[in-house]
């Protein structure tokens, strides 16, 4: 379809403030379409983006998913919007509790409520790895903080505690969101497991050294039409997060077969991420990403527009996709999210270690790290020449959170 034939088509894009968001409502409004750039906060910088047709500000989903369900409800219906792109766990799960409703209102870009479970769920996602041959940690449910001690005999030290959902929504409290925290002693891993008691069960992990690798995925039924990959070069916190900075590299035949077994074994529909962590020829599963993922931007620069496919998908159908899912992007193209890889180069100048049993980067890595920040062929989130506000809007955001852990890191 031709960008003037999308001009008719209205597609709302949530959480306007992330880089991920910014990076759809960039790739939509190239391709013509009229965008609805919307969030919770009126600062959000993604209303800077010239790509948004229109901007809106939503109820809070986190504190109020009522009212913010009812306030979308009435926008995507008022507005005509064809197609409603949810971004983070924060409004997915507020729509998913809704989701006939907003199915009627307008689109949904975004998997079944029953293979959303499946993934949100942890324990279902290593069931099902488990059960078709894709490699996991070793991996025990635990639910209070005596079994966690009995099973952490099984396991060396450090120990993963991970919960069994990154989110859960209640409709008193909202969207109440859950970690990953390590544990190198007994004591640690009690006072930690106690802080889950009654509100989360929990997954105890053997500690997984090595390199993050996701493979990134639009299916439909199970069938891919797209595919990339990335490796994670620094990730903030830097004992593990999200990644600041990665690099797109080829399909891994071995990641890109465990990958695509999974999706296809639940006949998934819509964008997901599987994540592995890689050390020499082992791989293992750390999870599924069945939302937009963080480092979205990358594989745009890199020349998979994962947003226009999945509006294609979704408006138009998997024929309307000419798939080319082994190959067809660079290799070797870096970028970063700029505020979190700056707070990594801070923290490790800082040498500033949560955890003393994992092994923190050297003030020389730091350096040459802030260098390369000014490298005019690397590529950033939110930094681009043709819509420059939104990563111009960023700045002081950034200064202000690096001014604000300087001074909790001098005390």
């Amino acid at each position: 379809m031709s960008a003037g034939a999308n001009a008719a088509r209205r597609v709302l894009v949530t959480d306007a403030d992330r880089g991920s968001a910014i990076a759809i409502i960039r790739s939509l409004g190239r391709a013509g379409y009229q965008v609805i750039a919307a969030d919770s906060s009126a600062r959000s910088v993604g209303f800077r983006s010239r790509y948004a047709s229109e901007t809106l500000v939503y109820p809070p989903p986190d504190s109020d998913p009522g009212a913010f369900t009812a306030f979308m409800l009435d926008a995507l219906t008022g507005r005509k919007v064809d197609l409603l792109i949810p971004v983070t766990d924060l409004v997915i799960y507020p729509v998913m509790n809704a989701r006939e409703p907003f199915e009627q209102a307008t689109r949904l870009a975004l998997p079944s409520n029953e293979m959303l479970a499946a993934v949100s769920n942890k324990d279902r996602t290593l069931e099902l790895a488990r059960r078709t041959g894709v490699p996991v940690p070793d991996t025990f449910p635990v639910t209070t903080a005596k079994e966690a001690l009995q099973v952490a005999e099984r396991l060396a030290w450090p120990v993963v505690v991970k919960p069994v959902s990154s989110a859960k929504l209640s409709q008193t409290s909202g969207v109440e969101k859950f970690g990953v925290t390590y544990a190198g002693s007994p004591a640690e891993l009690s006072r930690l497991m106690r802080e889950h008691e009654g509100r989360c069960d929990v997954l105890l992990q053997g500690y997984c050294d090595g390199v993050g690798v996701g493979v990134e995925l639009l299916t439909c039924d199970g069938v891919p039409l797209a595919a990339f990959s990335h490796k994670r070069l620094r990730e903030f916190p830097v004992t593990g997060g999200a990644s600041s900075y990665r690099e797109s590299v080829a399909l891994d035949d071995a990641l890109y077969g465990y990958s695509t077994t999974l999706l296809r074994e639940m006949r998934w529909t819509g964008l997901a991420m599987v994540e592995f962590k890689v050390n020499g020829s082992k791989a293992a599963l750390m999870e599924i990403n069945g939302r937009v993922w963080g480092s979205l931007p990358l594989a745009v620069a890199s020349g998979v527009d994962f947003p226009l496919l999945l509006a294609k998908l979704y408006l138009e159908g998997p024929d309307s996709i000419t798939s080319d899912a082994e190959n067809g992007y660079k290799v070797g193209v870096r970028c970063r999210d700029l505020q979190k890889d700056l707070m990594w180069i801070a923290c490790v100048l800082a040498q500033k270690r949560k955890y003393p049993f994992m092994r923190m980067p050297g003030r020389m890595q730091a350096l040459r790290a802030f260098a390369g920040i000014f490298n005019p062929v690397r590529k950033h989130d939110l930094l681009c020449l043709d819509d420059p506000l939104p990563g111009i809007a960023e700045i002081p955001r950034i200064a202000t959170k690096l001014y604000d852990k300087s001074k909790s890191w001098r005390q």
